[in-house]
């Protein structure tokens, strides 16, 4: 089962989750304000397939997993397509504008999917 961390600088994200978790992922949703700040850390603790940071600038959260850990980053956001885009080109830090959708999960864990069983 895919795993996937979100990660909102208000402390949002349900709605991505509940998408996410439609798709068949298990989803972990980082509470609290300022969560976006925490995605690597958590990403790292559960092993995560990746995960999503939403903020204003779309590039906070994106970064800090990038710069700690290393996660392959995309940020600055702004739209389903481009988060696609960025999982079919390998980012596992996926950095968004603030997009709290469903159809944004939904989306991303496809994507994952598609890309991940392509090669059975």
């Amino acid at each position: 089962m895919i795993t996937v961390v979100i990660a909102d600088r208000l402390g949002k994200g349900q709605n991505v989750a509940r998408g996410a978790e439609e798709a068949g992922a298990n989803v972990i949703l980082v509470p609290g304000i300022g969560a976006d700040m925490k995605l690597g850390d958590v990403m790292n603790e559960h092993d995560a397939d990746f995960g999503i940071s939403f903020c204003g600038s779309g590039g906070a959260g994106a970064i800090s997993a990038q710069t700690k850990y290393q996660y392959p980053a995309k940020y600055g956001m702004r739209s389903i397509q481009e988060g696609i885009t960025a999982i079919e080109n390998d980012k596992k830090a996926l950095g968004f504008g603030f997009m709290d959708s469903a159809d944004l999960g939904k989306a991303l864990v496809e994507a994952y999917n598609k890309k991940v069983n392509k090669g059975e």
